[in-house]
């Protein structure tokens, strides 16, 4: 038991020493290496670790939603269970419909975590591609896309997305293609930055020279390059993904009765707000903690990955 102790400390020194060689002998090597001191950098950062608990936490919650729900989201008595205060039996209460509250945010999470992670995916890869694209064509196509760009970026992305959600109709569905649509012109703006960074170094110059296409330096040398500037960025925007769909949610817009998203319990809850006030704050609440999460492990992201941060 003693010598595997003893092994036990330099085989980790060893470990460490070889992902974090100056003098990589692989890709992989590299790779992991950069993997391992980002996250010994937003390791060190308290608030990025708390708020990744948080975002962990809301993950298994959505995951283990039919586990942790002590009732129905959806079903509840208008005799006996209706508008009842915070108590043991209702953590957070009850609603008009009787319905307890802590079941119905919980089960909540599952369509937070539904629409930041569709938004996330329609719009992240649009905006990388736009502002690639246009950061290494340059001439009109990078005037025009880039016009295109300033036109969604003039209007708040909430009041784009209420019109977007009017011609398509209201539902969770429409609301996500609304979000996403309103949401990739900051990711093609970076993307754009970096690429026009990256276009002017040596090893962009040598690809070129070897006779790769455009296409080709864009899709394999550039793009890899400008993903984890998008990363941040996308994270950073998630708590305003979250209150844009709780706004649609609150207007009407967005997920329809009885589904239990959080913008929509908030409604619910307005009319109640002084007597009944556990019925909006809530959900309320849980909207708050989710998006401080995901801008605190934005914030943790951005100095991880940021190499003129990186120490």
């Amino acid at each position: 038991m003693n010598n595997k102790l003893k092994q036990t400390a330099p085989e980790r020194l060893s470990l460490h020493a070889w992902l974090m060689s100056e003098r990589p002998q692989s890709r992989r090597q590299a790779a992991l290496g950069r993997a391992y001191g980002a996250w010994c950098n937003f390791s060190r950062n308290r608030l990025a670790m708390l708020g990744l608990v948080i975002v962990i936490a809301l993950v298994l919650m959505a995951v283990f939603a039919d586990l942790l729900a002590p009732y129905s989201p959806y079903i509840g008595d208008l005799r006996t269970t209706r508008l009842l205060p915070p108590s043991a039996a209702h953590w957070f209460g009850t609603d008009d419909q009787g319905r307890d509250i802590a079941s119905r945010i919980i089960f909540g999470s599952r369509v937070t975590l539904y629409v930041v992670m569709l938004v996330a995916v329609l719009a992240a890869p649009i905006g990388l591609v736009v502002g690639t694209v246009a950061g290494y064509a340059g001439g009109w196509l990078d005037a025009v896309l880039m016009r295109i760009t300033d036109i969604f970026l003039a209007f708040p992305r909430l009041i784009l997305a209420l019109a977007f959600v009017a011609a398509l109709g209201p539902g969770i569905g429409n609301a996500v293609i609304a979000i996403a649509i309103t949401s990739w012109p900051p990711y093609a703006r970076i993307a754009r930055a970096e690429t026009l960074t990256i276009r002017q170094t040596d090893f962009i110059a040598a690809v070129q020279l070897i006779g790769a296409s455009p296409w080709r330096i864009v899709l394999r040398h550039i793009m890899p390059l400008c993903v984890s500037s998008v990363i941040v960025r996308v994270t950073l925007d998630m708590a305003g993904i979250i209150l844009t769909a709780a706004g649609l949610g609150f207007l009407g817009l967005g997920a329809q009765p009885p589904m239990p998203e959080w913008g929509a319990l908030i409604a619910n809850g307005r009319l109640y707000v002084l007597d009944q006030w556990w019925v909006a704050a809530a959900p309320g609440a849980a909207i708050f903690l989710v998006s401080l999460a995901f801008n605190l492990l934005g914030d943790g992201l951005r100095d991880a990955l940021d190499p003129k941060t990186t120490k």
